[in-house]
C-alpha cells in the first residue's frame, strides 16, 4: 500500500517550500488534503508528481507548486465564504476549507462534479455546485473571496458581481508561459487589478476573449 502522508511531507518539501509558499497555514493544509482522494483510484499513483493531473476532457488537476502560490496569494481567511471556479474533484476547495473557509465549489462537468461530491460526502465545509463556469453562482453570493482553478483571459461581470463589498478575485490571467497571477480587490463597485507573479495555467472552459475579427 502507497504511504501517501509519506509522499505528501516530500511534495510540500520538495515542490512547496521550494517556489517561496513560507504560509505556516498553507503548507499545513497541504500537509493535511490528501491529494490522491481527488483524482480517480487508477491515478492516485501520480497524485503527487511534480506535474499536473490530467482529467478527461480537456481538464486538469493543477500541479503542486502552482496551486500552493495561487493559495498563498489568495490568503483564504478562517469564516470566509469563497467560492472556486472550476473546482472540478475538490482538491482546491478542500485546501481552502482547511484553512478554515467555507466554500462553494462550482463544476460544469458533471463526471468531475459528483467524484468532488463523493469525497466531501458528511463535510459541510465544502458545498459542490453544479453550472455554467461563467456563470459563478449567485445562489451563495456575495463572496470574501473568488479563486480560479485555472486561466483565464476575460472575467465575465455576472461572476465579478458575486464579490463582496471590499472581496478579492483571484485568477491565472492569460494562458501557457504567458501566464501571470492577479489579484483583484472590489471598493465601491470598482476592481482594482495587481499582478503578482508570472504563473502558467490552463485555460478554463468558457473564458477565452473573443477572437477580433480584422481585415
Amino acid at each position: 500500500m502507497a504511504d501517501f502522508a509519506s509522499q505528501r511531507k516530500t511534495m510540500v518539501d520538495n515542490q512547496i517550500r521550494t517556489v517561496d509558499v513560507t504560509d505556516h497555514a498553507v503548507i499545513a493544509a497541504f500537509l493535511t488534503v490528501g491529494r490522491e482522494a481527488f483524482v480517480p483510484a487508477a491515478m492516485q499513483s501520480l497524485a503527487y508528481l511534480d506535474r499536473p493531473v490530467e482529467f478527461a476532457g480537456g481538464r486538469r488537476m493543477m500541479q503542486p507548486a502552482q496551486l500552493a502560490k495561487l493559495v498563498q496569494l489568495a490568503a483564504p481567511q478562517a469564516g470566509e465564504k469563497v467560492l472556486i471556479v472550476g473546482g472540478a474533484t475538490g482538491y482546491t476547495a478542500a485546501i481552502v476549507a482547511e484553512l478554515g473557509a467555507t466554500v462553494v465549489s462550482l463544476e460544469e462537468d458533471a463526471a468531475l462534479a459528483e467524484m468532488a461530491k463523493a469525497a466531501f460526502a458528511g463535510d459541510d465545509r465544502v458545498g459542490v455546485a453544479v453550472g455554467p463556469l461563467t456563470a459563478g453562482w449567485a445562489a451563495a453570493a456575495p463572496y470574501d473571496l473568488i479563486l480560479f482553478d485555472g486561466a483565464v483571459e476575460v472575467v465575465p461581470t455576472a461572476i465579478t458581481a458575486q464579490l463582496a463589498p471590499g472581496g478579492r478575485m483571484v485568477a491565472i490571467e492569460g494562458t501557457g508561459l504567458s501566464g501571470r497571477a492577479v489579484v483583484s480587490v472590489e471598493s465601491n463597485g470598482v476592481l482594482s487589478s495587481r499582478t503578482a507573479f508570472n504563473l502558467p495555467g490552463r485555460l478554463l472552459p468558457g473564458f477565452a476573449r473573443a477572437k477580433a475579427f480584422a481585415l
